[in-house]
């Protein structure tokens, strides 16, 4: 029987964590969320409010509706915060060593029933789920940034996980008002299977002198209707992202066309990531970005 989820955990205050915060606590669900910097769990929440604050000052919410948000959300930076969640989606970065690490220490202290979901961009939900107690109870929960904007979730099954929990996660993601979408447990699914290519595919034609990074990404906005051109949407998403997606495609996929561009690879090694780091292939230290090189 499909478990009611009315309890949500959300692992990573970070801002894929703080988004799926906001939406499951302004669907009504009390939420549990955690990491281990307390100072990231304040900012988190400072966060939601500021974004739900706008809102309401522009008549898209109520004021109650923005309160009564912020009183469904709970944070700790303890694993213990979590003994009464249904469920529970971790949204730590994208490294499969830290995710195995978290859930090393998080499964004592769950429910035996408490269903475990991960918002994994491109891990492999079937190895992910080994590494825990529950691999009937595993998910994948792919959402999109920015979290609260983005109508999609990708829902992925792993090899184990079982109809019930299938049913219950695929029901939260309609009550979140997200549109779900059903992919196989094949490497970065398939919203990063078709993009990640993409972009990776936009750094060659870069790398190669073929176009200009300001060229490329008007030609992409114009030619394909893209609100945002390819590497300009890199910088957003973060080039250490785009490369550990890419470097899962090439390793589970064994085939050169996954193959990250070099010069992606230089770029993460430089410490240009992106929005986050003020440098990408666009330079964020002014009021307006202009290509970095």
């Amino acid at each position: 029987m499909a478990l009611e989820v009315k309890t949500i955990g959300v692992i990573g205050a970070g801002q894929m964590g703080s988004g799926i915060t906001q939406v499951c606590a302004q669907s009504g669900y009390a939420v549990k969320l955690s990491d281990i910097d307390a100072a990231a769990l304040a900012k988190s929440v400072a966060g939601i409010r500021g974004r739900m604050q706008r809102q309401v000052e522009r008549d898209r919410i109520t004021q109650n509706a923005l309160d009564q948000t912020l009183a469904n959300i709970d944070t700790g930076t303890d694993y213990k915060i979590f003994s009464d969640c249904d469920l529970i989606i971790e949204a730590a970065t994208e490294n499969e060593p830290v995710k195995c690490a978290i859930f090393e220490k998080l499964i004592p202290n769950l429910r035996p029933d408490a269903l475990l979901a991960t918002n994994t961009s491109s891990i492999s939900i079937t190895r992910l789920a080994a590494a825990t107690d529950r691999a009937a109870h595993f998910i994948g929960m792919h959402f999109m940034n920015p979290v609260p904007v983005m109508k999609l979730v990708e829902i992925i099954r792993g090899i184990a996980t079982d109809d019930d929990t299938f049913a219950s996660v695929l029901a939260v993601g309609q009550k979140l008002g997200k549109t779900p979408v059903v992919s196989e447990d094949f490497p970065a699914f398939i919203v990063n299977r078709i993009l990640m290519p993409m972009i990776n595919e936009a750094v060659y034609t870069m790398h190669e002198g073929l176009a200009s990074v300001t060229d490329i990404d008007t030609a992409m906005k114009l030619g394909t209707n893209h609100p945002m051109g390819p590497l300009e949407l890199a910088d957003f998403i973060g080039l250490d992202t785009c490369l550990s997606i890419m470097q899962v495609l090439h390793d589970g996929l064994a085939d050169t066309k996954y193959r990250p561009c070099p010069l992606l690879v230089k770029y993460v090694d430089a410490g240009w990531l992106g929005r986050k780091t003020g440098r990408g292939f666009y330079d964020y230290s002014g009021d307006t970005p202009v290509p970095a090189r």
